[in-house]
């Protein structure tokens, strides 16, 4: 029987080529990134992953907005700023962002699992997860990444870390998704309110 490779992980002394394997890891072989992964490995590496796509993430965000904005000449020094400061918190709570879906998943994984996790490895599971979040300031692709990042890649790591079945895997995901996309739902409309006149 073949062991399987060790997944790539974050390496704060070569962020970007490390961040790059690991996306390319976690979003293009979900099934193989959460076979091998550790759940009992280091908690930093993935926080600071975490911190690094939300950083991208909410600086991409930012221009595409701040480029729309001032393309349809509605841009003011007021509501560049809030954009601005939008993003910076949105990069900075990114690592408390990934704790909150952590013990919302963690809950449900010992409901519909069992007590085979903690919070180190969720928490883990929950940070490189949240790698498909590097596209979410693509206006068409920003839902799809969240979905793709709370449903599909959480689920794939509930069933290939905790060896659980598919059915398992799917009634844990769904029932985080929707607690946590409603959550998110209000957030970017308390943000939405923020901007408006």
């Amino acid at each position: 029987m073949q062991k399987e490779a060790k997944p790539p992980e974050f390496d704060p002394g070569r962020p970007a080529g490390s961040a790059l394997e690991v996306l390319r890891a976690v979003l293009l072989s979900p099934r193989r990134f959460y076979v091998g992964i550790p759940v009992d490995g280091p908690v930093r590496e993935p926080a600071l992953f975490t911190l690094l796509v939300g950083a991208f993430s909410g600086l991409m965000g930012a221009a595409v907005s701040l480029g729309t904005g001032l393309a349809a000449g509605n841009l003011g020094a007021a509501e560049a700023g809030i954009t601005l400061l939008q993003a910076l918190l949105a990069a900075l709570l990114s690592p408390a962002f990934v704790g909150v879906v952590a013990a919302v998943y963690l809950l449900a994984i010992r409901t519909f699992v069992g007590r085979v996790a903690d919070f180190r490895g969720v928490y883990r599971i929950s940070a490189y997860a949240f790698g498909a979040m590097a596209l979410a300031w693509i206006p068409a692709l920003g839902a799809l990444a969240v979905t793709y990042s709370l449903m599909v890649l959480m689920g794939f790591g509930v069933r290939y870390v905790y060896r659980t079945s598919s059915l398992t895997a799917l009634v844990t995901a769904l029932s985080c998704f929707v607690p946590l996309g409603v959550a998110l739902i209000w957030l970017r409309i308390l943000a939405a309110g923020m901007v408006a006149p």
